[in-house]
């Protein structure tokens, strides 16, 4: 059995996931990090009844005999919880977004020295991996892309992790110079988005979506759209990030992406 902490076990992802380790016959979930709720019974934070687990309130606290880490929490902790758990020899799922592809690196560096794995991914959804497998293979042959990148009006990080790891993992593909450079716009430069591995990205922030990712490329008079849409719950990302849990131990180093996983098998 491999024995799992969640990070962020109160949070809207954090819960989904925690409560299918625990109806789950070969993961057992045997910590829970949440500051909020630190000091009380896992399944009373839910409001629900006792499930035997009680909450710390830091990831240190928690890995004394965790095979796997599991981070949904917040882009400011994401990097240290990682690097904290790595250092003491545990595997981690990356379920936050906001890490930069230079954090990422650090962290690869780190799991390499450990001979720990990680797994990263802006989106555990089975769909938005396969929305980025198909954008990673038009890539090799149109170039020329833009990515818009919807999100609730609330969300705190822009461009959502979704979107940062399509535009940095497009740029390892394919680069394209702008027919328009930005410093030659005229009027608002910063209209034109922020540019991310080479692509820009525009982010959209209103009421009524949850994470909507979409690329368009363009050749000559045609033009190709990839367009990932997530609904209002969380089942879309908790089959991704067990699957993770599952691989993890087998990796050493950062695999980035649940398409880059599944396409190991």
């Amino acid at each position: 059995m491999t024995s799992v902490c969640v990070a962020g076990a109160t949070g809207w992802a954090g819960r989904a996931v925690a409560e299918a380790l625990l109806s789950s016959s070969d993961l057992v979930l045997r910590g829970a990090v949440s500051r909020s709720a630190a000091g009380r019974d896992l399944g009373e934070a839910w409001g629900q009844e006792p499930v035997g687990i009680t909450v710390v309130g830091d990831v240190a606290e928690a890995l004394a005999g965790i095979d796997v880490l599991i981070d949904y929490t917040a882009p400011a902790s994401v990097k240290r919880h990682t690097m904290v758990a790595v250092a003491s020899g545990v595997h981690t799922v990356i379920g936050t977004s906001g890490l930069s592809a230079s954090d990422l690196d650090e962290i690869d560096r780190a799991a390499r020295a450990a001979g720990v794995g990680v797994v990263a991914a802006g989106n555990f959804s089975l769909t938005a991996a396969m929305a980025q497998a198909a954008a990673l293979l038009v890539a090799r042959f149109l170039p020329q892309r833009e990515i818009i990148d919807y999100a609730s009006a609330a969300k705190p990080d822009a461009p959502s992790g979704t979107a940062r790891e399509l535009a940095e993992r497009l740029g390892a593909v394919s680069v394209h110079p702008l027919l328009m450079p930005v410093s030659e716009i005229v009027g608002h430069p910063e209209a034109r988005g922020a540019s991310i591995g080479g692509t820009q990205i525009h982010s959209v922030r209103l009421p009524s979506f949850v994470v909507s990712t979409e690329v368009v490329f363009a050749a000559p008079d045609e033009r190709l759209t990839i367009r990932h849409d997530a609904g209002s719950t969380t089942t879309p990302y908790v089959a991704g990030t067990l699957l993770a849990v599952r691989a993890v131990p087998s990796i050493v180093g950062l695999v980035r992406g649940l398409d880059t996983l599944l396409l190991r098998n």
